[in-house]
């Protein structure tokens, strides 16, 4: 037992100094690809279930629009806040050499796992059905989103659980199994979902209330999985019955990066609340386009979330192990890849609308909107990258002043800007539109220029040294 426990051992020192010393732009090239196809391919899941819920008429598709931006905070603040703030602690133990602190680490992530989603059911019950009205969901289309809601946050655990197990795999610097199992509940939930929202293969039409079974029932199953792999595999850390201590620094730890990091799905569903609401004055129709086009948004922050997922661990690692300058090259070069991949993307989306949104509606007027929307936010999803890339990065070295301060600006200056060019300046939509880029901007600036200010260094007790 000593010398396996030595040879264990050995292989983590081995693994952590890897990631912890190889040349920063193949390093995160190679451990974000499979997180950034993994990412993508889940979220086309989502553009899915657009197309399925689109063949039911546009009710439920403005439905589902609604709905929306609750499922994006339910999925930020799992995966999101939670899961990175998770991979950030358990990073850092392992960067510092301390493998039993990382398995006293899980237990008290997926506690918390549990227990996030059960505020958040009794949080939406409460108030859910307000939030939706003010969207300007009213008759069949608010009763349809209410109960599609409240059906899936119902469920959620297992939504919670699957990306909080992911993210201990992400922690340990391993990006490759949890982009794998995303990959593989996909590929289960496409035909599901399309099973049980339009009745394929024999099974019941269950309409927009399939897309809540459907994800609930196939995050159950991969969280299985994944855990069972957590205690039985080979890895620097394991989740072991005997770490299960709980302690309230263990709590701290994690909860000093989740709890600001919270603030990022609630600055972010609060900007896209308050603008569906205002675009939601023109009309079923333009709400259904805007709820296409700001899922086309979502698809592109996937992709960079697949780079920040990584740059959250890695700066983690670099942290614990008191190199701050290695922390910061991994965030320059990580901002300047999602600069690029938002850039290219952002713009061809933009310049080439034609091609995909009659993918998904042959509404003129959801044509329309959809297509203001992607042609002005579009080719600004460069600058929104490196925002979003520096902001996880932060997470990762529990630097989080410069980012709060970053969530709070963004929905000030989208809500404001939007409400000011849809009012004085009656540009219509159009304003609406602008307002949202004007929030990203504002958003990026704030936080490169907190990394730029030595938030990170601050956050290294002694001078930095290289490894």
């Amino acid at each position: 037992m000593p010398q396996t426990k030595f040879i264990a051992n050995a292989w983590m020192d081995q693994r952590t100094q890897y990631l912890l010393t190889a040349p920063a732009l193949p390093l995160l090239t190679k451990l974000s690809l499979p997180s950034s196809v993994a990412f993508i391919v889940q979220s086309t899941v989502s553009l899915t279930e657009v197309w399925y819920v689109g063949q039911l008429g546009s009710t439920p598709l403005a439905a589902m629009a609604l709905v929306f931006p609750m499922l994006m905070l339910m999925q930020m603040l799992s995966v999101g806040a939670l899961g990175n703030a998770v991979s950030s602690a358990i990073a850092r133990a392992l960067g510092a050499g301390h493998q039993e602190r990382a398995e006293e680490l899980m237990w008290h992530g997926l506690i918390l796992a549990v227990v996030g989603p059960i505020i958040l059911l009794i949080a939406f019950l409460i108030s859910g059905k307000f939030f939706l009205s003010l969207l300007g969901g009213t008759g069949e289309i608010l009763d349809l989103a209410f109960a599609y809601s409240a059906m899936l946050f119902g469920g959620s655990v297992t939504i919670w659980m699957m990306g909080v197990a992911s993210s201990i795999f992400r922690g340990l610097g391993d990006m490759r199994y949890p982009a794998r199992m995303m990959i593989v509940a996909s590929l289960i939930q496409v035909p599901f979902s399309g099973a049980l929202i339009l009745g394929y293969f024999g099974a019941p039409k269950l309409g927009l209330f399939g897309a809540a079974v459907s994800v609930i029932a196939t995050s159950a199953v991969m969280a299985i999985v994944i855990l069972t792999r957590l205690v039985k595999a080979k890895l620097p850390a394991n989740l072991r019955l005997s770490r299960l201590k709980l302690q309230r620094h263990h709590f701290q730890d994690i909860g000093r990066v989740a709890l600001p990091a919270s603030l990022s799905p609630i600055s972010t569903v609060t900007t896209i609340l308050v603008l569906t609401g205002l675009v939601g004055q023109f009309g079923e129709e333009a709400l259904a386009g805007y709820g296409i086009g700001s899922r086309i948004e979502f698809l592109m922050s996937s992709l960079i979330f697949g780079i920040g997922a990584t740059m959250t661990s890695l700066v983690g690692m670099s942290i614990g192990a008191k190199n701050a300058d290695r922390a910061e090259e991994i965030g320059w070069t990580g901002a300047g890849m999602s600069f690029i991949l938002g850039g290219v993307i952002g713009t061809l989306l933009a310049v080439f609308p034609h091609v995909w949104i009659p993918i998904f509606t042959d509404d003129p007027m959801v044509y329309k909107t959809a297509k203001g929307f992607i042609q002005i936010v579009g080719p600004c999803l460069a600058i929104h990258g490196v925002g979003w890339a520096l902001y996880f990065a932060s997470q990762g070295a529990g630097a989080m002043r410069g980012p709060v301060a970053a969530l709070i600006a963004r929905p000030v200056v989208a809500i404001g800007l939007a409400f000011f060019l849809l009012g004085p300046m009656d540009m219509g939509m159009t304003g609406v539109f602008i307002g949202a880029v004007g929030g990203m901007f504002a958003y990026s600036a704030i936080v490169t220029a907190s990394m730029k200010g030595g938030a990170w260094r601050r956050q290294v007790p002694v001078s930095t040294s290289q490894v």
